[in-house]
């Protein structure tokens, strides 16, 4: 299959590639490098620097290379940075998602798999969350990835496209060539093996008084490989229907404790924390049911363990101390 993968010199986006090529599909890879890695860019796969909203090239590179399905993975993820600037995140998520759909319209692609978050369900009151549960976004991120949902709803009502939205919450974990690099870092795993390695002074945690074992926040982390081959089944979904699903580690989730403290076993070295407050609008508990992905598609994580996860993240930072 010849599958466009936007936003593929990402973190997620380029492990997706990689699993692509490595199945023998031909991959173009379409960013625009504002937060993605040119040396992300897997061998293997074509690479096309462009933005979204530049419709032409999109089109061009679309009919160009012949290409039968999309994974769309490009878009602005940051949750506080979403509530400060709500304009970015609508031009990003779903004005440039616009853009990309109609360009598929145009160009007689139908199919599309969408990188969507769980945040589309806020802060739901059962756990784990199940894709029946309502969604009701509490920031903007949230909000315009339930709006591109949407959308492509009505385009299957008007165009026939098909697609499959992927909601979870934090990929972690990496390839021996493809891993984690942002500027700046917001994600618990990450941040927690740059303070074992010496770049920041502790990791701060933000509140131990909820209710939960150890009093601090549970989430989901599945490791970027799993993500990755959950995608590529969803290509296969899309020559029936267009469905939802949610991708979740299983299990309880794992507590900001839990996430240190194996930090701490994995890298053998002391990882200094700080207590702060809590952060308006952080739930106890965020974990989501995978049931329904695994029995249509029968997609079975190889990496669930905690430990095989950060093992994995601490080993390519060694071997990139200075990211890409």
């Amino acid at each position: 299959m010849r599958v466009l993968v936007t936003g593929g010199a990402g973190y997620i986006g380029s492990v997706v590639s990689e699993q692509l090529v490595n199945d023998g599909h031909e991959v173009v890879i379409y960013d625009n490098l504002s937060k993605g890695h040119r040396r992300a860019v897997v061998e293997g796969a074509r690479f096309v620097q462009g933005d979204l909203l530049e419709a032409d090239q999109l089109r061009q590179t679309l009919n160009d290379n012949r290409i039968d399905a999309v994974i769309h993975m490009a878009a602005s993820s940051l949750v506080g940075e979403s509530v400060q600037e709500p304009s970015k995140y609508y031009h990003n998520n779903v004005v440039a998602g616009l853009v990309l759909l109609d360009a598929m319209r145009e160009c007689g692609i139908r199919r599309i798999v969408f990188s969507s978050t769980a945040a589309t369900y806020g802060e739901p009151e059962e756990q784990p969350i199940r894709e029946t549960t309502p969604t009701n976004p509490t920031n903007t991120y949230g909000e315009t990835k339930l709006a591109f949902e949407k959308a492509m709803h009505w385009y299957e009502r008007a165009h026939g496209l098909r697609y499959a939205s992927l909601r979870y919450f934090n990929a972690a974990g990496a390839t021996e060539k493809c891993g984690e690099d942002h500027d700046p870092e917001t994600h618990l795993i990450p941040i927690t093996l740059q303070a074992a390695a010496g770049k920041r002074p502790h990791v701060e945690i933000y509140g131990d008084d909820y209710p939960t074992e150890d009093g601090t926040c549970i989430r989901d982390y599945i490791h970027v490989v799993d993500l990755a081959r959950a995608h590529i089944l969803a290509l296969d979904v899309l020559s029936e229907r267009s469905a939802i699903y949610n991708l979740g580690c299983g299990g309880d989730g794992y507590s900001v404790r839990e996430v240190i403290e194996t930090a701490r076993r994995v890298t053998g070295k002391e990882i200094n924390v700080r207590m702060g407050l809590r952060r308006p609008g952080d739930p106890a508990v965020l974990i989501a049911s995978s049931d329904k992905i695994k029995s249509d598609l029968g997609w079975q994580p190889q990496f669930q363990d905690l430990g095989l996860i950060v093992e994995s993240a601490w080993k390519w930072m060694q071997d990139h101390p200075e990211g890409y």
